[in-house]
Order: structure tokens, then C-alpha cells, then sequence
């Protein structure tokens, strides 16, 4: 125990070509070095755990050092090299600004610069997380850094460059570094465990690079952590488990049962997860990330932007096989609006179910969005689809739909239309008919005939009659043009059955003045003033909804109309109901000039 050193500290790079992920800084400070073009000021900036600090230390070693090596790195054997390992350096120099940011620290630190170094060429100082120091500090720091003495380097550390001041970031070299990737790491990790003589899976290892977002001091902590949960076995079942991370596998498996449709496997997942201390949103986050690995996984050419193991490329490779492109991108949308909405939902889980059965109803509906449906009038006489070499006809654009067939029951009829064929596949989020009305095929796979496309897409709804041998689904329109004489009749009934309800305010308006029908769908409706236009407003949402279902129309749309009156004053004083009697008869005001009359 007492020689215990963890990982992060005990593998910290001490040269150059040790640092990983960040080569395009190294190569450039190397060059730098042996060129002799070194600035006097560095700012090293980039997220937690990539290098910084360890960079700054050894580009200040490297500096100072008496016997550099070909590749430009450090000798680690010259007096400098050995004095900077031991923590007992007098020319390098670290100072933590987050707890010394004050003015009178920077002031002590200027003091410190005007002594020259009393061994090696260069007197270096390294400032971590300079973002820290106060408003006043970075001004009292400004001309030191600008005009250094010849012998004097600061490197400057930071994970927030934004709150640096600018005339700062102007006197310094910027090196920003980037997230080490997925892979870099994995291989970091597995060098350790050899080292140590760990034994270990690559996928687990993949799994904690993946885990620590581009931080290999955060990878090396959940590695140790890992090492001694699991008693130097690192293996994948033991990250999953130590570190309590969705497996890959639930999401194949439910993948698997949404492609097939069976909406009570992935509900039963779904609960399993849950079970398992999962949350929701973590769940729908991780489907949606699933969904695009599909994506990428389709091509050859951008399956290495997935940053998994090789076993797992092989898994998306033969998943995304059997995946179509539209399926895959509509359950991506799926995912992504149940993601934007869980928080506010107040039920949470059912969102998620709720998408999880729209995800499972996608490939029925594509496919008869795909492949052309007709919609029939409701008649008892009219209840044929169209011959199947004319709906062929229809989708390849060589014949026009079929003019209405007039009906004696109503004055207005459906006529029977065709969508054409996409000719890629389209985004449709499934329509999930009643239960009652449908007869019910259980939780296995769905039908054609239980699933409608979006209203969006196609405008044409399901609708039931029932005959002697069961409810038959037949397609209707829900359009139908409505005059103005079946608005003016319907609107009257509206009324007095709102006047029943006691209902008086919004009665009073609607009698008040007929409704008008404009562009076919849109109902004007006049009122006085504002007041009667917010209880327009207010109860829009119920009109519609009775309007629309009497009219069968669901594009009526209505639009209140403010009217403008002439605002009109009383008369009240004498003066004024002189004024008054005066403009209706010119002839009073000359008789009162003539006698000279006055007003009483």
C-alpha cells in the first residue's frame, strides 16, 4: 500500500514521443527546440486530461537540457534533467493559479523574473489553469509578458481559453489540444496491462476509453478502479458492471425485435433496463447514438468513424445488413423527438413506450406509403379498390385518377386517389388505428391493415362500418367541401346548443353575425372588439372540433375579424349640442351672429 502509485501518475509521459494523441503539438515544440525559434510566451489550452500540464513539463526539461538526444528529447541523465525529476529544480518554476490569482502573487512572480536562472540557459515558469487569476492580475501581468527578459519562458495552462483576456492571448503561441481518441487510448490501456501483467479484453478496454470522452487521466482512474473490482481481470462484463453502462447488446436486441415488429420483446427490454437502475433519457440517448452507428455502418467507406472495438464492428456490419436506410432514419427521428420531450413529459416511461411502438409500426407503414394504397367513398355501393393495373398505372405517372363518383346520400364525394411511390424511402412516423376498431392480432407483429401513414403524407383516414359479417376497414376521405349553406346550418345548431349550455358570451357572438367561408376552408367570423375576439380564441379548439367532425372537413381553420366603428361621441355640455344642431342646419349659425345671441 505504501508504494501504490496510481496509473495517471505512475505511466505520466516524461518525453515526447510518450505523450499520446496530441502529435501535431509535440512534432511542432520539437522543431521549435531544435530550431532555437522558441517564443517566450505558450498558452497549452484544451478540455481535462489530455497533456497539458504534462506537456509544459516536458517542453521546460527539454529546454534545459545539457544533452539533447537526435529525436530532440530530453537526456533525463544531464544535471538539469535530474533536478527537475526530483522536484528540486531553482530554473523551472510552477505556480497553481487557482489559489494564488491575486495581484500581489503575480507582483512576487514579476520579482522572481528579473533574477537570471543560476543553472541552465532558461528560467521557466509554468502556470496552470491561468484562467483563474483575477482582472487585475492578468493586467499587472501584461508587460512582463509581453517584453520578457531574454532568459525568461512562461507556458500557460488552461481548460477555459474563453475567459482569458485578449490582450493575453495575443502575446502568447497558441497550442490547442484536442480529445485523445477512443482508439489511442484503448491501445495506452492495453500497454499498462501488459506492463503490469494484467489480463484484459479489448472491448473492455474500448468501453473505458469510450467512458472517459477524450480524458486519459480519467481513463487511467476507472482503469485502476476496474483492476481492483474485478482482481486484475479487465474484462467487459466487469466494466459493464463496475461502472454500470448500457451493454451493446441490449440495444442489438432491441433493434433486433423492433425490425421484426414485436413490440412486446422491446417493451419487455425496455422494463428489463429500467429494472436494472437504467434512466429513461440515458436508454433514449443511447438508441438514438445506435441508430446512427447503423447509419455509418451501411457504408464500408465510414465505418471507422465508429469508435468501438473490432468485435463490435462486426455486430453493426451484420445488424446494419438488415436494416433499410428509411426504417433506420425514421426511428433516428423517433429517438430524437422522445429525447427533446421526456423532460417535460410528466409521464416519462410512457413516452418511451409510446416511441419504442411507433419505432415498431415503421415498416408497415412505409411499405404501404411505398407501394400506393386507394382511398374508396364510404358508400354501401362504393367500397372497391382500384384494379391493381391501374394503381400500377397511377404510380408510374401514365394515367390520372379517376374523376368522383357522384353519390345520392351526400352532396359532396371522395375521390379515390393513389400515392406515387418514393423513390427513396420516406420519413413516416405510424399512425396506431384503435384497438376496438381493428380486429386485434395481439403483440406479435403488426399488419398493413392496423397501421396508417402520417396524416402529413397522406391525407385519408380509416373509418369502420359495421355489416352482418364484422367491422371492415374501409379508407374514406376526410376532406370533403364543405358550402356555405352547410356551414350556416351547422353553425346555427352549434349555437343553440352552446345556448343550452349556458354558454351566453360565445352564443351572443355567434349569432351576432353570419360566419363567412373563405379559400374553401378558413371561417371568418366578425366581432366588436377585443373581448369577444380572446373568447373566439379561447373556444376555437372546441368549435373546430365539431365543426370538423359534422362537416368532415379537418382543414377548417377559424378566423376571428375585428370590426371598425366610428367612434361616436355624445353630446353633453350646451356648446356642444350647439356644435351639433349647428353642422345638421348651417342656417342657426348665422342667426346667432345676426342677433348676436349667446348660449345659456
Amino acid at each position: 500500500m505504501d508504494n501504490f502509485i496510481v496509473s495517471a501518475r505512475k505511466y505520466r509521459p516524461a518525453t515526447f514521443d510518450t505523450v499520446v494523441g496530441q502529435q501535431h503539438i509535440t512534432s511542432t515544440l520539437q522543431n521549435a527546440i531544435h530550431n532555437q525559434q522558441l517564443a517566450q510566451a505558450f498558452l497549452f489550452c484544451g478540455p481535462r486530461g489530455v497533456g497539458k500540464t504534462t506537456c509544459a513539463r516536458i517542453l521546460a526539461k527539454t529546454i534545459n537540457c545539457e544533452k539533447l538526444t537526435p529525436q530532440t528529447e530530453a537526456c533525463g541523465e544531464c544535471a538539469s534533467c535530474q533536478s527537475f525529476q526530483h522536484g528540486n529544480s531553482f530554473s523551472i518554476h510552477e505556480l497553481d493559479a487557482a489559489s494564488n490569482n491575486s495581484v500581489d502573487d503575480i507582483r512576487n512572480l514579476i520579482d522572481q523574473v528579473r533574477i537570471p536562472p543560476q543553472t541552465g540557459k532558461y528560467k521557466i515558469y509554468i502556470i496552470d489553469e491561468v484562467h483563474m487569476l483575477s482582472q487585475q492580475a492578468f493586467n499587472a501581468f501584461l508587460k512582463t509578458l509581453e517584453e520578457p527578459p531574454s532568459y525568461a519562458i512562461f507556458i500557460l495552462a488552461t481548460t477555459e481559453k474563453h475567459k482569458i483576456l485578449p490582450t493575453i492571448l495575443s502575446r502568447c503561441q497558441i497550442f490547442d489540444f484536442n480529445r485523445i481518441r477512443v482508439e489511442d487510448m484503448a491501445q495506452h490501456l492495453a500497454h499498462i496491462a501488459q506492463v503490469e501483467n494484467i489480463s484484459f479484453e479489448q472491448d473492455g478496454l474500448h468501453l473505458i476509453a469510450q467512458k472517459a470522452d477524450g480524458g486519459l487521466r480519467d481513463a487511467l482512474s476507472m482503469f485502476d478502479q476496474i483492476v481492483s473490482f474485478s482482481n486484475n481481470n479487465v474484462s467487459y462484463q466487469a466494466v459493464i458492471d463496475n461502472l454500470n453502462i448500457l451493454d451493446y447488446d441490449y440495444y442489438f436486441r432491441l433493434t433486433d425485435a423492433l425490425l421484426g415488429e414485436d413490440a412486446a420483446s422491446a417493451l419487455l427490454l425496455f422494463d428489463e433496463i429500467l429494472n436494472n437502475g437504467f434512466d429513461g433519457n440515458h436508454f433514449v440517448g443511447g438508441l438514438a447514438s445506435h441508430f446512427r452507428n447503423l447509419l455509418v455502418a451501411k457504408e464500408l467507406s465510414t465505418l471507422k468513424l465508429l469508435e468501438v472495438s473490432e468485435n463490435v464492428k462486426v455486430k453493426y456490419g451484420q445488424q446494419a445488413a438488415k436494416a433499410e436506410v428509411g426504417i433506420l432514419l425514421s426511428s433516428l427521428n423517433i429517438a430524437n423527438q422522445c429525447e427533446i420531450n421526456y423532460k417535460t413529459s410528466k409521464n416519462q416511461r410512457l413516452q418511451v413506450e409510446l416511441a419504442l411502438l411507433k419505432m415498431c409500426h415503421i415498416a408497415a407503414a412505409i411499405q404501404l406509403h411505398a407501394n400506393g394504397y386507394t382511398a374508396a367513398p364510404v358508400g354501401e355501393s362504393q367500397k372497391k379498390k382500384l384494379p391493381e393495373q391501374a394503381v400500377q398505372r397511377l404510380v408510374k405517372g401514365e394515367e390520372k385518377a379517376p374523376a368522383p363518383i357522384a353519390s345520392a346520400e351526400r352532396t359532396s364525394v371522395e375521390a379515390a386517389t393513389v400515392k406515387p411511390a418514393l423513390a427513396e424511402p420516406a420519413i413516416v412516423e405510424p399512425i396506431i388505428v384503435e384497438p376496438a376498431r381493428v380486429k386485434s392480432g395481439g403483440w406479435g407483429k403488426s399488419k398493413i391493415s392496423s397501421n396508417l401513414p402520417n396524416l402529413n403524407t397522406i391525407l385519408a383516414t380509416a373509418k369502420v362500418e359495421e355489416k352482418s359479417d364484422g367491422p371492415e376497414l374501409v379508407y374514406g376521405s376526410v376532406y370533403e367541401q364543405v358550402t356555405t349553406e352547410q356551414l350556416l346550418a351547422a353553425w346555427k345548431r352549434l349555437a343553440e346548443n352552446l345556448k343550452t349550455q349556458n354558454r351566453i358570451n360565445l352564443y351572443t357572438m355567434m349569432v351576432a353575425f353570419e360566419p363567412r367561408l373563405v379559400q374553401g376552408n378558413i371561417i371568418e367570423v366578425d366581432v366588436e372588439n377585443l373581448i369577444q375576439l380572446d373568447v373566439l380564441n379561447s373556444s376555437k379548439i372546441d368549435l373546430l372540433n365539431i365543426l370538423r367532425t359534422e362537416l368532415r372537413n379537418f382543414s377548417l381553420d377559424i378566423k376571428g375579424v375585428q370590426l371598425n366603428y366610428e367612434v361616436s361621441h355624445k353630446p353633453y355640455t350646451s356648446q356642444e349640442k350647439y356644435q351639433v344642431m349647428a353642422s345638421k342646419n348651417p342656417m342657426l349659425e348665422e342667426l346667432r351672429k345676426a342677433f348676436n345671441l349667446g348660449l345659456s
